[in-house]
């Protein structure tokens, strides 16, 4: 399935899946604080997330007709020391399962993963979200003290 293009009725079923997923995280999961979709006919989902070294930040999944994509924005470009910066986050990219660091628009870094959409279910849909906090949390703070380095020693 995961290689199939799925029909409309199967991404239908898909798309209430996760819905009933994320309405059950938004009562039960207090790091959950907010949940939208996309626009009318997208299948795109927007988690507001409470963090600690980063206080909010959303994971946006985006179901596509073989994939769900999802992605966070993590920071900014560096500022400076940008070769210790990006070997840092490539050495941690060793660490992930499903996901990367990588380099968006106007440079910034982004977390990003996607699974086939076959693969779909709450267990999976958990391991996602708890994965990026997780590391979004862990990696965050080390990376802006390299990137905004003289930020820090003020």
């Amino acid at each position: 399935m995961a290689d199939e293009i799925l029909t409309p009725d199967e991404l239908d079923r898909l798309e209430a899946r996760i819905d009933t997923w994320l309405a059950g995280e938004l009562v039960e999961n207090p790091v959950v604080a907010a949940v939208d979709q996309g626009e009318q006919g997208e299948r795109r989902w927007y988690v507001r997330l409470r963090g600690e070294q980063k206080e909010t930040f959303t994971i946006w999944f985006t179901l596509g007709q073989r994939t769900l994509h999802y992605e966070t924005y993590v920071m900014p470009a560096p500022i400076e020391n940008h070769a210790e910066f990006y070997e840092h986050l490539l050495r941690r990219n060793l660490r992930l399962y499903g996901a990367a660091f990588a380099i968006g628009a106007e440079d910034a870094v982004f977390l990003v993963g996607q699974i086939g959409a076959g693969a779909i279910d709450e267990g999976e849909l958990d391991r996602i979200l708890g994965s990026v906090y997780a590391w979004v949390e862990q990696f965050f703070r080390p990376a802006m003290r390299i990137g905004y380095a003289s930020a820090f020693t003020s």
